[in-house]
Formats: structure tokens, C-alpha cells, sequence
């Protein structure tokens, strides 16, 4: 579809199984497939969104990406300041024609940086669309003679690129277990660090230009590592804002909701409501918060041991992350 004049292009996802029919225990789609299939045993429905932010570069002369942002403009700038608004439309129709469908898009803080996010959907439709999103962006890119960059710090004076994760949670009593939910992220979050976060540029962006580092929660606070926005009703939801798009969003969502099963089956009680702005707030006031691991190698070695991650996760899949 990015390319129609070069005839369809055909997308499909597949599960993968061994030459004999038997699913291969390491296909994360198929573990996001079984978390979902476990919360809805237990009564619950999630929905993901995701708000996806990336860079937009230059070439050279030779075709190569530079160093160079595609223009100067900053959050929420329109054009002819934001230079790359056609750019984002052309991804959100070309989306669209895939059946793929953008709730917004605008600029970013950093330059050259946009940001597209999307509709809610079931779990495993919104990892995949996330898959997707990432090679219509780089095709689209390629096409308007420019680069793309999602990784989390492309510069390291500039905002970084996140993931910002919204999921909400529907139980088939009716009963609001969101409170629960988010405390069990929040109780997990440490060790899931690794996963969310896998590479070192990660830790560049945490703690840096409106990127959490703190264990915390708010409603409306940005500079919360999980915010609950001000909406009601079947918009109502909740943001984790520590993600980058280093990580897979199979794995991420799949530990996203065995964390907050973990939360609702134990009425984890939620920590309480952070009223400070971690941008501005002092160190005495920020050590009295726990931090997210601060390295990678700290992330790494929280999740090896971690006796919940080793539920959730195959064995094989922790030491490819955490035997670095």
C-alpha cells in the first residue's frame, strides 16, 4: 500500500510452530495471544493504544542520514514551522488504506520530531499495528527523500523517542479495577524495565526532557510514570510513559497485563497519588520515590532473577535479553 505503483503490497502476521504443528515456545505473539487469553478467563478485557515518536532527518548528497534534523520546529507547531505535517498525513492515509487507523499526530518537542498515536484496539492488533507502523513510517520516509530515526535518543541534547503505552481494563463485573491493575505495573515495573527498555541509548532518554524516572502515578502529571488522563467513560485510561520503541511490543504488552492481573487478583493497594512535577522538584523530594534502574546492566540484572518475569517469560527469551 505504501507503493501502489508498484502493485499491493501483501502484510501478514504468522505464528510460528515447529515442523511438526507444535507452537514454538519462544513466539512472543503467541504469548501475548496467551496473556490475553488468561485475563479474559479471569473476567478482563484490555485495550492498547500506543503514541509512537520519531525523528525525521536529512540525507546527504550520497542518500545517507545525517545528523540534521528535518526542520526546527518544536511541540505542537504547525506549518511552515513544522515541515514534516505532510509527511505524518501521508503515513496516517497510507495507514488507513491498511485498515489502520491514527487517532492523532503533531510535532514533538525536539526537532524533526513527530509523533502519530492510535485508537484503541485488542492487545494483539495493537502490537501488530505497531509492527506495521514502523515500516510504513520508514517507507514513507524513504520515499520523501528523507530518514526516520525511532531510536531513543537519536540526540542527546534533544527530547528522546517513546512509547507511551494507554490501556484500559474492562471486567465483566463492572467493577473498577484499575486502581489495581496500575499498582501491580507499578509493583513490577522494576524488573520489566529490561524488556520495556533494552538497549543502552534507553537510560540516555530516562530521567531526561519530560522522560520519567520515577516509580510514581498522577492523574494529569506528565512527568508521572504512569498518568491517568482526564477522560471518563470508555476513553478512560491509563498511560505508562517509560517505554521506548527498542522494545517489542508483543513482550510489552504481554507483561503489562500479567502485572496488572497480578495487581487485581491481590488488591495490590495503589501507592499514593504524586503531586510533585519530577522536572522541577528538588533532590530531597526525589529521593523520596523509588527510581527506575538507572543502566541497562542494572535492568538486566533485576529481570534475570526476578521470580515474575521468570513466570511470564520463556527462559530462552530473558537470557537474550539480560545475557548481554
Amino acid at each position: 500500500p505504501w507503493r501502489p505503483e508498484h502493485g499491493r503490497v501483501v502484510r501478514m502476521f504468522c505464528n510460528i510452530t515447529l515442523p511438526d504443528g507444535t507452537p514454538f515456545f519462544a513466539d512472543t505473539r503467541r504469548l501475548l495471544t496467551q496473556a490475553m487469553e488468561e485475563a479474559k478467563k479471569e473476567g478482563y478485557t484490555f485495550r492498547f493504544g500506543t503514541e509512537i515518536e520519531f525523528y525525521l532527518f536529512k540525507l546527504d548528497e550520497d542518500g545517507n542520514k545525517t545528523d540534521i534534523p528535518y526542520d526546527n520546529a518544536g511541540y505542537m507547531d504547525m506549518s511552515p514551522d513544522d515541515q514534516g505535517e505532510n509527511v505524518r498525513r501521508e503515513i496516517c492515509l497510507t495507514l488507513e488504506q491498511m485498515g489502520i487507523y491514527p487517532e492523532s499526530s503533531h510535532h514533538e518537542e525536539g526537532p524533526g520530531q513527530n509523533e502519530i498515536d492510535f485508537r484503541y484496539s485488542s492487545p494483539l492488533e495493537a502490537a501488530d499495528n505497531a509492527q506495521t507502523f514502523r515500516s510504513v513510517v520508514g517507507a514513507t520516509a524513504m520515499r520523501n527523500g528523507i530518514a526516520v530515526d525511532f531510536s531513543p535518543k537519536p540526540l542527546l541534547d534533544q527530547a528522546g523517542n517513546g512509547v507511551h503505552i494507554n490501556f484500559s481494563i474492562e471486567a465483566s463485573t463492572g467493577e473498577d479495577v484499575m486502581g489495581y491493575a496500575i499498582a501491580g505495573i507499578l509493583k513490577h515495573i522494576p524488573e520489566m524495565t529490561a524488556f520495556l527498555n533494552p538497549t543502552e541509548a534507553s537510560y540516555k532518554r530516562l530521567g531526561e526532557k519530560k522522560a520519567p524516572a520515577y516509580i510514581s502515578w498522577a492523574e494529569g502529571n506528565r512527568s508521572q510514570l504512569v498518568r491517568i488522563p482526564a477522560a471518563q467513560g470508555e476513553y478512560r485510561r491509563a498511560e505508562l510513559r517509560s517505554p521506548d520503541a527498542s522494545s517489542n511490543p508483543y513482550i510489552a504488552f504481554t507483561l503489562l497485563i500479567y502485572a496488572a492481573l497480578d495487581g487485581i487478583k491481590n488488591k495490590t493497594k495503589l501507592p499514593k497519588e504524586a503531586t510533585v512535577n519530577f522536572y522541577d522538584a528538588p533532590e530531597s523530594v526525589l529521593n523520596q520515590y523509588k527510581r527506575l534502574p538507572k543502566t541497562l546492566k542494572d535492568a538486566n540484572e533485576l529481570a534475570k532473577t526476578d521470580k515474575f518475569i521468570k513466570k511470564v517469560l520463556p527462559l530462552s527469551i530473558i537470557k537474550t535479553y539480560t545475557d548481554r
